[in-house]
């Protein structure tokens, strides 16, 4: 992942109707960072991101 780092990761298989990690980017982007939500397909997890940092978890 070019130039993001990690803040947060969330288990894919969270309780049905809970969206942890978009509660959190939400949360993130109240304080005025710029984060999104991604797919990390290979650890099954969504993970929240800030973009152009220069430090990759």
């Amino acid at each position: 992942m070019n130039g993001r780092t990690v803040l947060e990761r969330f288990p894919a298989g969270g309780p049905r109707g809970s969206w942890p990690a978009e509660e959190f980017a939400q949360a993130r982007r109240q304080e005025g960072q710029a984060v999104e939500v991604v797919m990390d397909l290979s650890t099954d997890a969504f993970l929240v991101v800030v973009r152009g940092a220069d430090i990759v978890e």
